[in-house]
């Protein structure tokens, strides 16, 4: 779970976020159009669940909603969303917030397919997405 002193004031004035996930663990960076300001939070599932087969969906007792909740009360505050990861973690996540977020799930801008990369990876890539679509704030 994210602890509350992760969420910083400098966090809410960033109003870009890009989260990183899969079955296991997820990161969740704010950033802006300034190259020198973002903050960076990890959260783990509190309900580990067996590494998925390829195609499998969440059933079974795999349910990750308190995971998801972490996750996207680290979002509450941005005002566009880029989510990425290497599976299907991410489209399950997107659905959760559709059915029971909906305020958070009109933020997200893209979701897309990305493996496991570094956090400057992933922040170069986020804003490289949001500068070439026009949307960087």
């Amino acid at each position: 779970m994210l602890e509350p002193h992760y969420i910083t004031k400098a966090t809410m004035s960033l109003n870009n976020a890009v989260v990183w996930l899969d079955h296991t663990k997820a990161q969740v960076i704010h950033f802006d159009k300034n190259a020198s300001e973002s903050e960076s939070m990890k959260t783990h599932s509190t309900h580990p669940h067996p590494h998925q087969k390829h195609g499998d969906n969440h059933v079974n007792g795999d349910d990750n909603t308190l995971f998801y909740k972490d996750i996207a009360a680290a979002l509450t505050d941005s005002e566009q969303i880029l989510v990425v990861g290497p599976a299907e973690e991410k489209t399950a996540f997107v659905s959760y917030l559709t059915s029971k977020m909906p305020a958070i799930a009109d933020k997200i801008k893209a979701v897309e397919t990305v493996d496991h990369p570094s956090e400057g990876q992933l922040l170069a890539y986020a804003r490289e997405h949001f500068i070439s679509s026009g949307g960087m704030q």
